[in-house]
């Protein structure tokens, strides 16, 4: 498949957007992931054409280019992640496989300065229902370092089932790491994962827990 259905595409929910990843975007990205170069660190693949810290824009715009072929090529879906209009992450639904599995990973990070208001989980519930009811991909998985408490949250509070350890999956931060499995299918969330998410909030809201 030379081209993704409904790609490229910009979504939005509330203050939250995921919008197509720009070249123009590197030099936010790279500002960005400067600033929260030591947050992230203990959760980026290691990955030494996107440095976290440097002072070029060099290998952002590399970076950028790369990904964007392999969004033309039908493989990934690259976003930036909005905040109020403004740059704060990254989401890319990628490993997209065709044929008999349609399935694909889902990897993010945000800015640390919007962490906490609900932004990464309602960035990746917007991308899942996008993946599953207009690309037509049957299965997203997150694989997520057991240490990386802040982002396996985000997989529980939406409903990702825990499949297991991938032992050694990544080399991160100067290791082989360890990842643990969460899936959806989409005949887990018929309603659509956004739908689910609201109304949990919803819930919380009515409970005094929000």
């Amino acid at each position: 498949m030379s081209r993704i259905r409904g790609w490229p595409v910009t979504l939005t929910e509330g203050p939250v957007g995921l919008r197509p990843l720009r070249v123009r975007d590197a030099r936010a990205l790279r500002e960005t992931r400067v600033r929260n170069a030591e947050w992230l660190r203990p959760w980026e693949p290691t990955h030494p054409e996107m440095p976290l810290q440097t002072s070029s824009l060099t290998p952002y715009v590399a970076m950028l280019q790369a990904i964007r072929r392999e969004a033309r090529h039908g493989l990934s879906m690259p976003w930036a992640v909005t905040y109020e209009g403004r740059f704060a992450g990254q989401l890319t639904v990628s490993a997209i496989v065709w044929g008999s599995a349609r399935s694909a990973q889902v990897g993010y990070w945000v800015d640390r300065e919007v962490a906490g208001r609900g932004v990464t989980p309602t960035a990746v519930a917007l991308a899942v229902d996008h993946s599953f009811f207009t690309v037509g991909l049957h299965r997203i998985e997150a694989n997520i370092r057991p240490e990386n408490k802040a982002s396996r949250r985000v997989a529980e509070k939406l409903g990702f089932r825990e499949e297991g350890v991938r032992q050694r999956q990544l080399h991160i931060d100067g290791a082989w790491r360890d990842h643990i499995c969460y899936a959806l299918t989409v005949e887990d969330v018929p309603g659509g994962l956004l739908a689910r998410w609201r109304s949990r909030q919803d819930g919380r809201t009515a409970g005094g827990l929000a």
